[in-house]
């Protein structure tokens, strides 16, 4: 049984938000992952907002997790496993700075964290990784309806 008390957050944009929510989701420590927006400067955006690029928030993936359980730095070694790190404002098809790479940090541990796990990450890549490390912004949940989307219709992992 999870200590409510112990369960921190992480949260992390890389693309479509759906293809990340159900990685994080499928974590074992991983208690919930919430679909969302943060980073931008509009309140309370909606979906068809932030499709336009103009409100500055990246689609992005609230992580709560047992640190007991996965730790930090396991978050981390998802994250960059499970997309491409160097394409700026991009993952694939999805074009625009809705779909940037970015780990928030909630913590100065987080941050230190996850700078180191840049530099490493790095070594594995050829081109140069633009993902941003930033403070965590307010984070606003995805309308419901993008709430476990990709489980909804039956996708249970989206590994690449």
């Amino acid at each position: 049984m999870t200590d409510e008390s112990a369960i921190q957050t992480a949260t992390f944009a890389a693309g479509c938000f759906w293809q990340i929510e159900v990685e994080f989701r499928n974590t074992e420590g991983v208690t919930d992952a919430i679909v969302g927006y943060t980073g931008g400067d509009a309140a309370d955006p909606t979906y068809e907002q932030v499709c336009t690029g103009a409100t500055g928030h990246a689609e992005a993936c609230e992580v709560r997790f047992d640190p007991g359980l996965v730790s930090y730095e396991q978050l981390l070694a998802v994250f960059w496993r499970i997309h491409d790190p160097t394409q700026l404002n991009r993952q694939g098809p999805d074009i625009g700075s809705q779909y940037r790479s970015a780990i928030f940090f909630h913590s100065p541990e987080q941050e230190s964290e996850a700078i180191a796990s840049r530099e490493e990450a790095q070594k594995r890549f050829p081109s140069p990784i633009v993902t941003e490390i930033v403070p965590a912004a307010h984070f606003w949940p995805a309308e419901e309806y993008h709430q476990r989307y990709l489980e909804k219709r039956g996708v249970a992992s989206c590994r690449i």
